[in-house]
């Protein structure tokens, strides 16, 4: 048997706890340490797990250095998750990080370089992929055949406090992500072009518009139209939203919790088996720990993965310029952008020899 795999844990927060329980409870891991600018934080998050020894730190290199450690788990905020990852990525370490992969396209653009230049993996975690029933879901879309639209209904009435209530763009830019990046996966298909429109109820307790309606074309002419909002109250959806998908052959649903339902007059259509990803965090980190070990690429390796954020940035231009945005523009504004303010030869290098953005997310597909 191989020995666990050593992972820094960046970030005792919220969800650094959660990470932080997970990575316990995954036998082909060890908690190496524990990295957070607030060492008490860190300090206290080890004694609450149970693990008031494990050594913590500010710094996610110098401790993984000290302690042996093989890869880095990245909980940090939005914001930090560039400067970390890059810095883990470039001491020799693999890096699983929480989503988003950064806090803009153009950051997320220097990561799939600086992924390349060091020749190091980098997992972005879209947890909600690893779920059994949307994997039965995608064979169901497989089994349909021709494939014609997609919808995501989301209707929640989270009283948050804080932050929350006070941001621009809150349902696309915390929450939408997530169907976004399951509707790529469900589709085999990429965005094109989308056009959203925000807008507040008159009794939302949120500051700015807290619901979205958006029409994305994919690549193959489908479309995947998404519309949610935080501040509806009653017959809520699942956390996951409610989805219909369909074809020419029939329709697949799924209220987001339950197990999928194939809908065809087609006796002949019938969806294959499906795989066990895992549930959540933990699927993704056991995939992630098992291509450390030389296994397979997992879902949500870097290239794969910021076209996601790209689907919520067009989404939020759409919704503030009231026109039709396409995402290449996004993606040359951001490659442009990414350029700018690199500030690593090497990192830039990579990204002078695309010759095309969109192909240069593709490798890992």
């Amino acid at each position: 048997m191989s020995a666990p795999t050593r992972l820094v844990l960046v970030g005792a927060g919220g969800m650094g706890k959660a990470w932080l329980a997970t990575i316990l409870g995954n036998p082909d891991t060890e908690l190496a340490g524990i990295v957070d600018l607030d060492l008490d934080a860190a300090r206290k998050a080890a004694a609450d797990a149970g693990v008031p020894d494990v050594p913590v730190g500010p710094d996610a290199v110098e401790l993984a250095r000290r302690t042996g450690a093989d890869a880095v788990v990245n909980v940090t905020i939005p914001r930090a998750h560039h400067p970390v990852t890059t810095a883990a990525l470039f001491a020799g370490l693999p890096v699983l990080g929480e989503k988003p992969v950064a806090e803009n396209v153009a950051q997320g653009l220097s990561l799939v370089a600086a992924a390349e230049a060091s020749g190091q993996l980098f997992v972005v975690s879209q947890s909600r992929r690893y779920n059994p029933h949307v994997f039965a879901f995608k064979e169901q879309a497989k089994a349909l055949g021709e494939l014609g639209t997609l919808s995501t209904e989301f209707y929640k009435a989270p009283h948050f406090g804080g932050f929350r209530e006070e941001m621009e763009h809150v349902l696309l830019v915390d929450m939408a992500i997530h169907p976004f990046d399951t509707a790529r996966f469900l589709l085999d298909a990429e965005p094109v072009s989308v056009y959203c429109e925000e807008y507040n109820p008159s009794w939302s307790w949120y500051a700015h518009d807290a619901a979205a309606a958006a029409v994305f074309e994919m690549t193959g002419g489908l479309r995947y139209v998404y519309h949610g909002s935080w501040c509806a109250p009653g017959a809520e959806t699942s956390w996951n939203g409610s989805w219909r998908l369909s074809a020419a052959t029939g329709t697949a649903t799924w209220n987001g919790d339950d197990a999928p339902v194939l809908d065809t007059p087609d006796a002949d259509v019938a969806a294959a088996p499906s795989a066990d990803p895992g549930d959540g965090i933990a699927g993704s980190l056991a995939t992630f720990v098992a291509a450390v070990g030389g296994g397979p690429v997992p879902m949500g390796e870097v290239h794969e993965n910021v076209l996601s954020l790209v689907m919520v940035e067009a989404a939020v231009e759409s919704a503030e310029t009231g026109a039709r945005v396409r995402v290449d523009d996004v993606l040359d504004r951001a490659y442009a952008q990414a350029l700018a303010d690199e500030r690593r030869d090497d990192v830039r290098a990579v990204l002078e020899s695309w010759t095309s953005v969109r192909d240069a997310l593709t490798p890992a597909r």
